[in-house]
């Protein structure tokens, strides 16, 4: 169990990248490496509990290293697994990793939880293109269906839209017509606005809420580019099955990784919201405008108009990996995806891209 839940970790932290560092502005601290690690919890382990094959105290850059970076992650997972001389769950030990011990029980690392199974679900048949995404994982998962409503006892149990998009985003999606026809039929209320839920309580979008934040991020964000809501809802369907925290390695509902949004934020501008972690890219919203920003700086890929389908299957299988032979079967799934969203047509056989 240890061995997967490093390599889980690992790629929720800092999507495998040994030179990750993130700073939290609340508490002040800096983790870094692959296991993202506080250099004072490593000292702490190095000390007091004298896990001492490499000498960090005084020298935090050896995180960065990642047999280092493992070690001392290894061995604060060890230390929280008997918390108190008892024998803890994963789930207790997952989400103190993410939040302290306090918290480990505490409704604001379950999300970091239920990311965690996922993303362990996919490694013992992880397949997947160093540069672009994978269709495996995406293609194997059951697709949302109904609404999970739990009884009143279980509340606890929802992920709610209030907790994964800002106040004025959500303002948005109550005006938006649909959505709000949509969320008043089922009950919902402002501040506590649940989330869909599958057989397995995984929150997921429906497709009304997916077209509306399409919608609304091109609106405000892309008006002038000329992209439809529709092609970014297809990607949707197909890479996550619109589940909000993603299917497999991939975060969110575009699986954009964190690398590639934060590329696109620091380098290319894209600085609407702003990606701390790949936490964030597990808000609709967020995933949704990184998502096209990566679509839009595709379609002009090494300084040339793309056709739609190049830009598809880039954005899949990433744009050093497109081969239309080898590659069709992600352009024929996506335009099964299309068929499912009503405002799209079809032009001489092909669809309209932007």
């Amino acid at each position: 169990m240890m061995q997967h839940m490093i390599c889980t970790i690992a790629e929720l932290e800092s999507d495998r990248q040994p030179l990750s560092t993130r700073y939290d502005r609340k508490s002040k601290d800096t983790t870094l490496g692959i296991m993202q690690l506080l250099p004072k919890t490593a000292e702490w382990l190095y000390r007091e509990l004298h896990y001492q094959s490499y000498e960090v105290e005084g020298n935090p850059e050896l995180l960065f290293r990642p047999f280092v970076s493992v070690y001392f992650g290894a061995a604060y997972l060890n230390w929280l697994s008997n918390f108190e001389q008892q024998e803890r769950s994963e789930e207790f030990v997952v989400r103190a990793f993410k939040g302290g011990t306090k918290k480990a029980t505490h409704k604001s690392t379950l999300p970091y939880w239920q990311r965690y199974l996922s993303v362990k679900e996919s490694f013992p048949s992880r397949n997947f293109s160093e540069d672009g995404l994978s269709l495996n994982n995406a293609s194997s998962a059951t697709a949302p269906s109904t609404l999970f409503v739990p009884s009143p006892q279980n509340a606890g149990d929802y992920t709610y839209w209030d907790s994964r998009a800002s106040p004025e985003d959500m303002e948005e999606m109550w005006n938006h017509p649909e959505v709000l026809k949509e969320w008043s039929k089922s009950g919902e209320k402002r501040g506590r606005v649940r989330f869909s839920h599958d057989e397995k309580k995984r929150p997921y979008l429906s497709r009304i809420e997916v077209k509306a934040v399409a919608e609304i991020v091109l609106s405000k964000h892309f008006s002038t580019k000329g992209l439809k809501p529709s092609v970014l809802c297809a990607l949707a369907e197909v890479i996550s099955m619109r589940f909000v925290y993603g299917v497999g390695p991939h975060a969110g509902i575009m699986g954009l990784d964190y690398s590639t949004a934060f590329w696109l934020y620091m380098e290319l501008g894209f600085k609407a919201y702003k990606v701390d972690s790949i936490d964030d890219l597990t808000k609709p919203f967020v995933s949704m405008y990184f998502g096209a920003a990566y679509f839009l700086w595709l379609s002009e890929y090494e300084g040339r108009e793309r056709t739609p389908q190049f830009v598809v299957q880039a954005y899949m299988a990433g744009p050093k990996n497109v081969n239309f032979q080898e590659t069709g079967p992600m352009w024929l799934k996506f335009e099964e995806a299309l068929s499912h969203y009503e405002d799209i047509k079809k032009d001489q056989g092909s669809c309209f891209i932007m």
